[in-house]
C-alpha cells in the first residue's frame, strides 16, 4: 500500500478505517430509510426516537418504506411516507423504494422495530460523511418492548428490558476488531436493520435484489457486493438500536426453515468458499484463469486439466475452448465476458502437481489488505499475475492501485509445461513429471 496515504486523500488502504478515528465530518444531510411493515406500534416509538436525535435536524430527513401493509401507517408531519402494493415479503424492494425517494448523501436503513439510540444516527453516519467507501453496522440490542410506552426513552428502557445478544455476532465482531479485520466473508456481519453507507455508494453498488422474497440474505448480499466493490467496512458499537424481540435465530419454530431458503439463496449469488455448494458447480464465477494465446493445443490441454482437478470451481477461458474434449465441460470457455472475484493470467502453460500452494496464494485475495498476486514458480520463474474484484474496483474509482497490495507469491506446485508433454504419461499417471514439464 501506498506510504504516501494522509487522512486528506479520498480512500484508506485495504480496511483501515480506523486511521479516521481522529476525524470529525461536518454533519452531513442523512437521509434514514425506516423499512415497514404493518407494525404501528414499533413504527411510532422508532420514529419518535428519529425525533429525539442529536444529528441536526435541518440535515436530516426521515422516510417510511412500506410494504404493503393493509392499513395506510400514520407518520408525523415532516416525515415522508412510500409505499408499494403488498406481493409478499419484498423488504429489499422497499429499502430501494425508500432510497431512490432520498435525498441526504448519506443512507441509514432502519427496521421499523428497531428503536435508536440518541446519538446512533450521529455515530453511524460519521464514517460514511468521510469516506464514499465506508459501509457501517451499528450494534442492534434486543429488548422485551410489548406494553412499554412508545414515548419512553430506548437508552433507559432497553437495558431494563434487554434479551439475550446473539453470541456469534458479538463474538465476530470481538475477533474481528468491529470488522477491521475484515475479509470475504465477513458480509455475514452486516445487518440491514442497522445499516449506513454514501449515497454514491449505494448508487454504484446497487440497490438490494428483489428476488428475495422471504425474511433474510438481502442484507447479507448487498454486503458482498459492497465488499467486492471496494467497501470499508465497520462495525460500530456505540451506535446502539434496540430490536423489539429476540433475533431471528432464538426463534425456534422459524430459524431452521428460514436458515435453510436464505442459505440455497445466498449459494447461488455467493459463489465463494463457504457460501457455494461443497461438489455443485454455480453459476455464478468466482475465479478465472485466462490461458496464454496461441499456446499449442497438448500445452492447453495439460494446463486445463490439471488447473480444473486442483480447483475443481474455475472457470477457464482458452482460445483452444473448441477441442472436443475441452467443449464438453462447461467450465472451459473461449471467452471472459463476467466479472469473476480473481481474475488470473497466465503468461505461460502450466501443470499444477500440488493444488495447496496455489490455493493459498488465491486465499490471499480474499483478505482486506491484498489485491493482486503474482506468481512464481519452485524454479523462480513468473508465471501469471491475479487481481481481484475490490482492487479493480478501487482501481477504476481513484486511479491508483495504492489501495490495495501486490505480493508476490512461490507456488511450488505449479509448474512449466515442456515443449512436447508427454500426454499419456500425464492421463494415465505413469512415469515421472519429467514427462510434460
Amino acid at each position: 500500500m501506498s506510504d504516501t496515504w494522509n487522512d486528506r486523500m479520498p480512500w484508506v488502504p485495504g480496511n483501515r478505517w480506523d486511521l479516521l478515528a481522529h476525524c470529525e465530518p461536518e454533519p452531513p444531510r442523512v437521509s434514514v430509510i425506516v423499512t415497514h411493515y404493518a407494525q404501528p406500534t414499533e413504527l411510532q416509538r422508532t420514529l419518535t426516537a428519529l425525533a429525539r436525535q442529536d444529528h441536526p435536524a435541518d440535515r436530516l430527513e426521515v422516510i417510511v418504506a412500506d410494504d404493503g401493509s393493509p392499513e395506510t401507517p400514520v407518520v408525523p408531519a415532516g416525515v415522508r411516507l412510500v409505499r408499494q402494493e403488498d406481493r409478499g415479503f419484498r423488504a429489499a424492494a422497499a429499502r430501494n423504494l425508500g432510497a431512490t425517494a432520498a435525498s441526504g448523501d448519506v443512507l441509514c436503513f432502519l427496521d421499523a422495530d428497531t428503536t435508536p439510540e440518541p446519538d446512533y444516527v450521529r455515530r453511524l453516519t460519521r464514517l460514511p460523511a468521510l469516506l464514499l467507501e465506508a459501509v457501517t453496522v451499528g450494534r442492534r440490542r434486543h429488548a422485551d418492548l410489548a406494553g412499554a410506552s412508545v414515548d419512553a426513552p430506548i437508552a433507559a428502557l432497553g437495558p431494563v428490558r434487554e434479551l439475550t445478544e446473539p453470541a456469534w455476532l458479538r463474538d465476530a465482531y470481538a475477533a474481528s476488531r468491529n470488522l477491521l479485520d475484515a475479509d470475504d466473508r465477513s458480509y455475514r456481519h452486516v445487518i440491514s436493520a442497522v445499516l449506513a453507507c454514501s449515497r454514491a455508494f449505494f448508487d454504484e453498488v446497487g440497490g438490494f435484489d428483489e428476488t428475495f422474497s422471504t425474511y433474510g440474505g438481502e442484507d447479507w448480499e448487498w454486503a458482498h457486493r459492497a465488499w467486492q466493490a471496494g467497501g470499508v467496512l465497520a462495525h460500530v458499537p456505540d451506535a446502539v438500536a434496540w430490536h423489539d424481540g429476540p433475533d431471528w435465530a432464538g426463534r425456534s419454530e422459524e430459524h431452521a426453515a428460514q436458515g435453510n431458503r436464505q442459505t440455497l439463496s445466498l449459494a447461488e449469488k455467493i459463489p465463494i468458499e463457504g457460501s457455494r455448494p461443497r461438489g455443485l458447480l454455480s453459476r455464478a464465477i468466482d475465479v478465472e484463469v485466462h490461458l496464454p494465446t496461441g499456446i499449442p493445443a497438448d500445452a492447453a490441454f495439460l494446463s486445463v486439466d490439471s488447473l480444473l482437478a486442483a480447483l475443481p470451481h474455475l472457470r477457464v477461458v482458452t482460445d483452444a475452448a473448441d477441442h472436443p474434449l475441452l467443449a464438453a465441460d462447461p467450465r472451459v470457455t473461449p471467452a471472459g465476458g463476467v466479472d469473476p472475484r480473481v481474475t488470473i493470467e497466465l503468461e505461460q502453460p502450466i501443470v499444477v502437481l500440488d493444488a495447496a500452494p496455489l490455493a493459498r496464494a488465491l486465499a490471499l485475495l480474499s483478505s482486506a489488505e491484498v489485491g493482486g498476486v503474482v506468481f512464481v514458480t519452485g524454479e523462480g520463474e513468473t508465471v501469471g499475475r491475479a487481481a481481484n474484484r475490490r482492487a479493480r474496483r478501487r482501481a477504476k474509482r481513484w486511479g491508483t492501485d495504492d489501495a490495495l497490495d501486490t505480493v508476490t507469491v512461490h507456488v511450488d506446485g505449479a509448474h512449466i509445461v515442456g515443449a512436447r508433454p508427454h500426454l499419456e504419461a500425464w492421463v494415465g499417471g505413469w512415469g515421472g513429471p519429467d514427462r510434460y514439464l
